[in-house]
């Protein structure tokens, strides 16, 4: 079996609340190569780490981040009652700014890979959060997500970065040359086991595959020859690849 890089969806967010530093830090103890996480930026200009952008989901507030100072952001509680009732409510669980998890990695594994996606769809996003990666020694081996080709062609041919969009129909501002400015493709369960997938193979880029979360998807994403898979829960994942499960902490 060729070597499958394993990605944890928004660090491992099965386990505990999404994009948050506690999320992340168990996915470099479960012993993940990479996770990914979502980046927008505050109204300041700080780069702050969630999926939706609006808090209400995971944080129970009805604001968009782009509209709150990050002062304001660290006042949400991010333990997402939605999904965990009680448990992570009341303990100290934030949003995380980029450059907290950048110093996370740093002391945790330094030179880790990262999947960088990007939310908020303009150069200054990728143009401070490229600044932090590289202060970081984090850009070279990062992964930049978008469903968004004009931020794909940006950060591509301003900075050489490793992209991987989505396929067309997925992608906001699509043009002819798009794929051009793809190093990688990702390519969701649904597609994966629709009748389209083999279209996309025969565009000859490496595939990241997600989310397989139990041992039928992790085989099937392995079949349909997958360099990387991404798992909201990496376990199955890692168990069928054969790797090592380290200890995560509980909090």
């Amino acid at each position: 079996m060729k070597n499958i890089v394993v990605e944890g969806h928004r660090g491992y967010c099965a386990k505990f609340p999404e994009n948050t530093l506690i999320s992340y830090e168990a996915a470099i103890d479960l012993g993940v190569d990479v996770f990914e996480f979502d980046i927008w930026l505050s109204a300041d200009k700080v780069p702050v780490l969630m999926h939706d952008g609006n808090c209400r989901r995971t944080c129970g507030v009805d604001r968009h981040l782009r509209d709150m100072t990050l002062e304001e952001i660290k006042t949400l509680d991010a333990g997402y009652a939605e999904k965990f009732g009680s448990k992570y409510i009341g303990k100290g669980v934030q949003v995380p700014t980029l450059r907290e998890l950048c110093e996370l990695v740093q002391e945790k594994r330094p030179g880790m890979s990262l999947g960088v996606e990007i939310k908020e769809y303009t150069e200054e996003t990728v143009d401070i959060s490229v600044a932090i990666l590289k202060e970081y020694g984090l850009f070279d081996q990062a992964y930049f997500y978008a469903f968004d080709a004009d931020t794909i062609r940006y950060l591509r041919t301003k900075y050489n970065a490793r992209t991987m969009g989505y396929p067309d129909f997925q992608m906001r501002n699509f043009a002819p040359d798009s794929y051009d400015y793809y190093a990688e493709i990702g390519i969701s369960m649904n597609i994966v086991k629709s009748e389209i997938f083999d279209i996309y193979p025969k565009k000859g880029f490496p595939m990241h595959l997600f989310c397989a979360d139990n041992e039928a998807d992790v085989e099937l994403c392995i079949a349909k020859g997958a360099s990387l898979i991404t798992a909201n829960d990496p376990v199955p994942l890692m168990q069928k690849l054969g790797r090592k499960i380290g200890t995560v902490k509980e909090f």
